[in-house]
């Protein structure tokens, strides 16, 4: 008998009507927007309103190691957990981002959950949802539009067009669009010039988005985004270009928070969704601070590994909203580790034990970032594989037990919240004290320290190269008084390295630093390290391709 899908699975859930949770969370029916029987978004005013003085849930933060080809499951285990408190009588709600369409038809083919712990409706969590993407991509276009049509009707603001800043965007992995030149034809078609296209999800709109408190705060940010320079270097403004007024009229019913559920029940908000790589990795700040007045624990999920998203829900999100985490679970698989040790792809079900020992500092070094760099405690979820071997289960548990931290063996993907109570057992008990979390750095540093506290403390890195461009971009920002803002790193996710083939925990590296841009209205800087991209492309055999839908509109291939 084969595993039926993950589509498979979700498409014969029996969910709840999306009010039936709404109402047990005690959400009052005025700030209730369905979108159809099973999705809706919760009105954000709905915080201000009633919520903002209860008490805070205990906040539980899951990461990763460094992700492989092998999978690791952080969303499924994300979602198992809150189901095991949930059938531990603890009070339980879930915080992820919103799939982009790039990886859903690129590499991964959804971004759910899997197995029987998945947020559902799956295929419309996966797809449009509820439009909050292609909202988010009209807006930063709109913004696009704005700016060349004031250069074409004059340029009052003296744009420097050879210093425009702000990208298009479109939510699908297009590298064709990455760099290209638009304004062809005649005189009424615009001003030649070069420009390109970032994915939706690196776009400063959806971090805008993500960062904001209400709909106000997130009109000044608007406000706030850099565009271009004019052609006295000084930084040209959205809200010069009175852009904030639309582009907040377009994101305003995007902003409420998207709740759905799991199949188990767990209310679940899925709202933003950043990529960790390229932007920050953390669902919205309103879904969080939401979800932590209607639950006793909220559980969510930080993009990639710990030196990526977790890095940033600590130094920009945590900075920026007052979150604290109580308590952070780490996911690895056997599979991955053994990947991390150099065992291709085809041999990973077969014990080894070498591999695994030259793998597992990859793990201890995530370990030791979450407990002594953001000093947070934190426990081990191994997900579970057939493949996986006693000798090497006990192998990763005397390595994490020598850390200090406890393993807990989950098997959420098959058994749903049943097979993630051990690990919701020792998240209860890690979340009993107040958070103890720090930051990386210090914002008051100069960006060039900031840059290198995390290349050292958090990547391992001996040091940190700046081409010349950086150097001088960062000595222009803090010129302009940008020097004081966070730095959200972008960088290859599966390498602690700026190099996506240096697998494991590498020694005797440095992390190169090619540009530094400003992102005034999310409220950080952007260190582009190594070959990283805005805008990915898709693999050779892109997931759209064994996607479809039959006569009856039901959808297949979305894992």
């Amino acid at each position: 008998m084969g595993y039926k899908s993950d589509i498979e699975i979700a498409q014969e859930a029996k969910a709840r009507p999306i009010n039936e949770i709404a109402g047990a969370l005690g959400i009052p029916e005025k700030y209730i927007e369905n979108y159809g029987p099973y999705k809706a978004k919760i009105d954000y005013r709905y915080y201000n309103d009633a919520l903002k003085d209860r008490p805070d849930a205990k906040l539980v933060l899951v990461t990763a190691i460094n992700p492989t080809p092998a999978g690791e499951g952080k969303t499924t285990v994300t979602i198992g957990l809150a189901d095991a408190l949930n059938r531990l009588n603890k009070k339980a709600m879930i915080a992820m981002r919103e799939p982009s369409l790039g990886p859903v038809f690129g590499v991964k083919g959804g971004a759910a959950g899997g197995g029987y712990a998945q947020v559902v409706p799956m295929e419309d969590i996966n797809l449009h949802f509820t439009g909050d993407l292609h909202a988010i991509g009209a807006a930063n276009n709109l913004l696009a539009a704005m700016l060349d049509n004031h250069i074409h009707q004059g340029n009052a603001l003296r744009i420097d067009t050879k210093r425009i800043t702000f990208r298009r965007a479109v939510d699908m992995n297009d590298r064709q669009l990455r760099n290209i030149v638009d304004g062809l034809g005649g005189k009424p078609d615009g001003t030649i010039r070069q420009d390109g296209f970032d994915i939706t999800v690196a776009s400063e709109v959806m971090a805008v988005f993500c960062l904001a408190n209400d709909i106000m705060d997130l009109k000044e940010r608007l406000a706030r985004i850099i565009v271009a320079y004019d052609l006295d270097g000084q930084p040209v403004t959205a809200g010069q270009l009175k852009a904030q007024g639309a582009m907040a009229a377009l994101l305003k019913d995007a902003l409420k928070p998207n709740l759905v559920q799991s199949l188990e029940g767990t209310p679940a908000f899925v709202h933003g969704g950043p990529f960790a790589n390229i932007a920050h990795g953390c669902n919205s700040i309103i879904a969080t601070k939401m979800g932590c007045k209607l639950a006793d624990y909220m559980v969510t999920e930080a993009g990639f590994g710990a030196d990526l998203g977790a890095e940033k829900f600590v130094d920009i999100k945590c900075r920026m909203s007052g979150l604290r985490p109580n308590a952070v679970v780490l996911v690895a698989t056997i599979r991955a580790l053994k990947y991390n040790g150099g065992v291709p792809k085809a041999e990973l079900n077969n014990e080894n034990l070498e591999a695994l020992n030259k793998g597992i500092p990859n793990l201890l070094k995530h370990i030791e970032n979450i407990t002594t760099v953001y000093h947070l405690p934190a426990v081990v979820a191994i997900n579970k594989f057939p493949s996986d071997t006693a000798a090497e289960l006990e192998l990763v548990e005397n390595k994490c037990r020598e850390l200090g931290v406890n393993v807990a063996l989950t098997d959420v993907w098959g058994r749903g919240g049943a097979g993630g109570e051990a690990l919701a057992k020792e998240v209860i008990r890690l979340s009993e004290g107040r958070s103890t979390m720090e930051f990386v750095y210090d914002t008051n540093l100069p960006i060039k320290e900031k840059i290198e506290a995390i290349a050292a403390r958090v990547y391992g890195a001996d040091g940190v190269e700046f081409a010349p461009k950086a150097l001088k971009e960062m000595k222009n920002l803090e010129s302009l008084g940008y020097g004081n803002l966070p730095v959200c790193m972008a960088k290859t996710q599966y390498s602690l390295t700026d190099n996506a083939k240096l697998l494991g925990r590498p020694r005797g590296f440095k992390i190169s630093i090619r540009d530094i841009t400003a992102s005034v209205g999310a409220g950080f800087l952007v260190a582009l390290a190594g070959d990283i991209m805005k805008m990915p492309g898709l693999p050779k055999v892109p997931a759209a391709e064994k996607i479809d839908v039959d006569e009856n509109g039901s959808i297949s291939g979305l894992f």
